[in-house]
């Protein structure tokens, strides 16, 4: 990649990143806010991008393959983590989620977040139906859901979260591989 577009790409990836943070709503981005931002024509964001979904997708892509370079052992500690990154970045990730074709399911950071969890749910409970309750467990952590419940008084996500690994795995098994002891 030549030094320049390597420059512009990172100028927009930060620029979007910022008003991905600073926005309340998605749909506040613009393809024409980013490239002000970045200080680089609305041509070069699409060229480097191909349209707000892919520039959309890299972003998100990019925060996740640092989040979840490392993978915690256990499915309570992947979902937590999960929610909490989906917290950080609310807005993008809820665009993510609105994007239709470049939908969550459809990246490469729920593809490995999916794989992980078959795989601790395996562990724990046999193949049957793994890669099943892998998109379920992982459904509890959707954006739009995350976004619903962040205002709700009485709702505890974590505890959420750990009842619901207990249903499904047993209380030993959503303890697993943390190096603590069942709290319940």
């Amino acid at each position: 990649m030549r030094a320049d577009k390597a420059r512009n790409r990172d100028a927009v990836l930060a620029a979007a990143g910022r008003l991905f943070a600073e926005a309340t709503d998605p749909d506040q981005v613009s393809m024409d806010a980013v490239a002000a931002a970045a200080g680089v024509g609305k041509g070069t964001v699409f060229r480097g991008f191909g349209d707000r979904h892919g520039l959309i997708r890299e972003l998100y892509d990019d925060y996740a393959t640092r989040e979840f370079r490392t993978l915690p052992d256990n499915v309570l500690d992947v979902l937590t983590r999960t929610w909490d990154f989906k917290r950080t970045h609310r807005v993008l990730t809820l665009a993510l989620e609105r994007e239709g074709f470049t939908s969550p399911y459809r990246n490469d950071s729920y593809d490995r977040l999916h794989a992980h969890l078959t795989e601790l749910v395996t562990r724990a409970r046999g193949p049957r139906n793994a890669g099943f309750l892998a998109h379920a467990l992982l459904a509890a952590v959707r954006s739009d859901l995350v976004e619903y419940l962040r205002e709700r008084p009485g709702v505890d996500p974590r505890e959420g979260l750990r009842d619901l690994v207990v249903s499904i795995l047993g209380p030993e098994s959503a303890y697993q591989g943390r190096g603590d002891e069942n709290p319940r």
